[in-house]
């Protein structure tokens, strides 16, 4: 096998994805418009995800955050330090 399609071998699927994505996001917008992307914040396990943001939401700002103000439902706390 030569190595040109060997490369293209391995190459291919990223490339194919790449495209889907493309075409999907373009569809988006055809049908919905221009979208606004950004972090969101979810509160039940602490973490942040890309996302759209809505026109009257307001994109998660990392720097005002407080990782010592997140409180974990499933881990108990016994009072003990």
């Amino acid at each position: 096998m030569s190595a040109q399609l060997l490369a293209a071998l391995i190459v291919s699927p990223f490339a194919l994805a790449f495209v889907c994505a493309g075409y999907h996001e373009y569809s988006r917008y055809k049908s919905e418009g221009r979208a606004t992307y950004g972090l969101a914040y979810d509160e039940e396990s602490g973490t942040t995800h890309v996302t759209g943001i809505g026109d009257d939401d307001e994109a998660y700002d990392p720097e005002d955050f407080d990782p010592n103000g997140y409180r974990d439902p499933d881990i108990k706390d016994d009072g003990q330090a």
